[in-house]
C-alpha cells in the first residue's frame, strides 16, 4: 500500500511531458497559456453559477446546476495537471483526476436527461412576456368594470332618489294642479258676484270703499286671473318635470319593452333644459329636431335613456367650451358658435334599423381625441368634470342591444354622433343584456 502511494506521488519513474515537446519554448509556453486560460475561466463560470443560486432562490433545478460547477472545477483542474507535468511526471495523480472528472461528468449526464423534458416544459420568456400582457390586459379589463360597476351602481342609486323624489312630489303637484279648474272657477263665480253687488248698491258704506280703494279691487280682479294662469301654467310645469324624471329614471321597467325614442330624447332633453336656455356666459343652446317616422324598438329604456343623457352631455359641454374659447378661434364665424345648435336627426333603415345622429356645431376634435372618445377613462375635461366613463358606458349598452355608435368629427366641422339600434333584438342579444349591471 505504501509502495503504491509513494508510486502515485513520485516522479522518478516516468520522463517529463516538456520531453514530448523537446523543451521547445515556443510549444511549451503555448501549451501552459492555453491550459492556464482554460483553467481560468473553467474555475470563473462555477464562481458565476453558485452567486446566481444564491441570489435566485426561485430557480428550479439547483441541484444540476451544482453537479455542473463541480463537473466545470474538475475539467479546470485537469487542465493545471497538464502543465504540472511538462515538468513532473506524476501520471498516476493526473489520471486519477481525470477518472473523477469522468465519473462526475457521467452522474451529471445521467441526472440531467431526466430533467430534460420538464426543462422543455418551462415557459420560454416569450411565452411569459405574451402571459405577462394577458395578465396586464385582464387587470386593466377589471379595473374597467370595476370602475364601470360604480359608475353604474352610482347612476342606479341617483335613479332610485330621482324616482323616489318624483313619486312623493306627483301625488301634491297632481293634487294642486287638478284643484286649479276649480278655484279658477269659484273665482270667477265670486268675481260675478262681487260685480252684481256693485251693480246692485252703487253707494256702500264709506268703511267698505274705503278699504276697496285700499285693496285696489280692478287691479285685484285683472291680476287675479293671471295669478291663477300662472300657478297652472307652473303646475303643469313641475308635472312635465315629473313624469320627464320617472320616465328617465324607469325603474319600474327593468325588463325589455318596447319604447318610443322620441319620448326618450324629449324626456332628456326636458332635464337639460336648465343647460339649453341662456345664461349669463352662453346664449341659448337651439335644440333642431328632425323626427322621421318610427316604430316603437324593443330596448332597456333605463340603459338607452343614459347614453341619451351621456350624448347631449357632452355635446352641451362642447358648445359651452367652444364659447369660451371662441375669442382665440380666429374661424369661429364658419362654425356659428354665436348661435350654438343641437341637430338630432331620426329614421329607419330597411324596416330592421332604427338611426338616431346627433350634433353639435362647435369647435369639433382633432384626429386623435376622436379616436380616443370611446376609450374608458379617457376625457378632455378637468378631473372634477368627468370621469371619462360616460361614452365608453355608451358603446357598451349600444353593443350589447346589438347596434353600432360612432363619432364623426374634424376641427371646425362639430361633431355627430351616430347610432344604429335594431327594431327587434334577438334572443342570444337578450340574454347578453340580462348580464349587464
Amino acid at each position: 500500500m505504501l509502495e503504491f502511494i509513494n508510486e502515485f506521488f513520485t516522479d522518478s519513474l516516468f520522463i517529463p511531458h516538456g520531453h514530448c515537446y523537446l523543451w521547445k519554448p515556443g510549444l511549451v509556453w503555448l501549451n501552459i497559456l492555453s491550459d492556464s486560460l482554460i483553467a481560468l475561466a473553467y474555475y470563473s463560470i462555477p464562481i458565476s453559477l453558485m452567486y446566481f443560486v444564491h441570489k435566485r432562490k426561485d430557480l428550479p433545478f439547483k441541484g444540476i446546476m451544482l453537479l455542473f460547477g463541480a463537473f466545470i472545477v474538475s475539467c479546470g483542474t485537469t487542465h493545471l495537471m497538464e502543465i504540472w507535468t511538462l515538468w513532473h511526471p506524476t501520471y498516476w495523480l493526473s489520471g486519477s483526476l481525470k477518472a473523477i472528472t469522468a465519473l462526475i461528468s457521467v452522474y451529471t449526464a445521467s441526472v440531467l436527461v431526466p430533467i430534460i423534458p420538464q426543462a422543455l416544459a418551462l415557459p420560454s420568456p416569450t411565452q411569459l412576456e405574451a402571459s405577462n400582457a394577458e395578465l396586464k390586459a385582464a387587470l386593466q379589463n377589471l379595473e374597467n368594470t370595476q370602475s364601470q360597476l360604480i359608475q353604474t351602481e352610482k347612476l342606479s342609486s341617483m335613479g332610485q332618489l330621482v324616482s323616489g323624489i318624483a313619486y312623493e312630489i306627483n301625488n301634491p303637484i297632481n293634487f294642486i294642479y287638478g284643484n286649479i279648474h276649480f278655484a279658477k272657477e269659484y273665482v270667477e263665480n265670486l268675481l260675478v258676484l262681487l260685480a252684481l253687488y256693485k251693480e246692485h248698491y252703487p253707494h256702500p258704506p264709506s268703511t267698505i270703499q274705503a278699504y276697496i280703494q285700499e285693496v285696489d279691487i280692478n287691479f285685484l280682479q285683472e291680476d287675479l286671473e293671471k295669478i291663477l294662469s300662472s300657478i297652472k301654467i307652473g303646475a303643469g310645469r313641475i308635472r312635465e318635470l315629473i313624469l320627464s324624471l320617472r320616465k328617465f329614471s324607469r325603474l319600474d321597467e327593468a325588463e325589455i319593452k318596447k319604447v318610443d325614442i322620441h319620448q326618450s330624447i324629449d324626456s332628456t332633453l326636458l332635464l337639460l333644459q336648465n343647460r339649453l336656455k341662456k345664461q349669463e356666459r352662453y346664449p341659448e343652446i337651439e335644440i333642431v329636431k328632425e323626427y322621421g317616422n318610427l316604430p316603437k324598438i324593443s330596448c332597456y329604456p333605463k340603459q338607452l335613456n343614459q347614453v341619451f343623457m351621456n350624448i347631449l352631455t357632452n355635446a352641451v359641454d362642447a358648445l359651452e367650451e367652444s364659447l369660451v374659447n371662441q375669442e382665440n378661434i380666429k374661424e369661429s364665424s364658419s362654425i356659428g358658435l354665436t348661435k350654438p345648435k343641437i341637430y338630432i336627426h331620426t329614421e329607419i333603415l330597411n324596416n330592421e334599423q332604427v338611426r338616431v345622429r346627433i350634433a353639435n356645431n362647435g369647435y369639433g376634435m382633432v384626429e386623435e381625441v376622436r379616436q380616443k372618445v370611446f376609450d374608458p377613462f379617457f376625457t378632455t375635461k378637468p378631473i372634477t368634470s368627468g370621469t371619462g366613463l360616460g361614452l365608453s358606458i355608451s358603446r357598451q349598452i349600444i353593443d350589447k342591444h346589438g347596434g353600432q355608435i360612432e363619432c364623426i368629427s374634424s376641427p371646425l366641422k362639430g361633431t355627430e354622433f351616430i347610432i344604429r339600434l335594431p327594431i327587434q333584438i334577438t334572443f342570444c342579444k337578450i340574454n347578453i343584456l340580462q348580464t349587464l349591471p
